[in-house]
């Protein structure tokens, strides 16, 4: 595992986003784990987050693309501390956009925010986490409505690597129906490896109690990998 995955990992336990217990999900499924990006709240918090993101984007998509649009609300600062971090890293430009829930009739008006979206841009979508694709399904013809684009892929935080609407994850699912690769920072196996195996102020995260809930869970609604 690169150490950067391993950082980005106990980095979300440390901002307490990523929590292990008994969590009810929109879904209705009771899950074991929950993350809740929301938690990141400080500039430290943000700027860090960004670097992860623009790290993990490099790796998979590289630097040859245009926008990074996240999906609000979420996406807003997502997307504002990514491609601040690609500058500091990378020593590229990278335009912001996201999406307003209601369009503006007056100002700047329109759908959208930040930078515009014109003919030829390459577009990256970023997210905290999807387990439906619902953001993407309400997104994706918006930025495709702004003109001949093209979308290299989407980066999301974490994996859960569940079902989705059908037998694949939700990621896998996007790549189905979209035709771009959705990727995460790191994965779930990737986390439960890393905090079942390394102390935390002397214990472990993920105990044995926790890890037969998990591996219950994931026996119930995991996909195959």
């Amino acid at each position: 595992m690169d150490e950067y995955k391993k950082e980005f990992i106990k980095f979300m336990v440390e901002s307490d986003v990523l929590k292990f217990g008994e969590f009810t999900l929109k879904s209705g499924r009771k899950s074991p784990f929950f993350m809740n990006a929301g938690a990141y709240i400080t500039g430290s918090q943000l700027s860090r987050l960004g670097e992860y993101y623009a790290k993990a984007i490099y790796e998979n998509f590289g630097d040859d693309f245009d926008i990074l649009f996240g999906p609000a609300y979420k996406g807003i600062p997502l997307s504002v501390a990514t491609v601040i971090a690609f500058s500091r890293l990378y020593n590229k430009e990278i335009r912001y956009c996201s999406n307003r829930k209601e369009a503006k009739d007056h100002g700047e008006t329109g759908i959208l925010l930040g930078s515009p979206i014109k003919d030829g841009d390459r577009v990256v979508f970023i997210e905290d986490v999807t387990t439906s694709g619902k953001s993407i399904e309400e997104t994706f013809p918006i930025v495709q409505a702004q003109g001949k684009v093209q979308i290299k892929g989407l980066m999301v935080s974490l994996n859960r690597l569940e079902r989705g609407k059908g037998s694949k994850c939700a990621l896998d699912e996007i790549t189905d129906l979209y035709g771009f690769p959705a990727k995460a920072i790191v994965t779930m196996d990737e986390v439960t490896e890393y905090l079942s195996q390394t102390p935390f102020n002397g214990k472990l995260i993920i105990d044995s109690g926790i890890k037969a809930a998990l591996d219950s869970y994931y026996a119930q609604y995991g996909v195959d990998r």
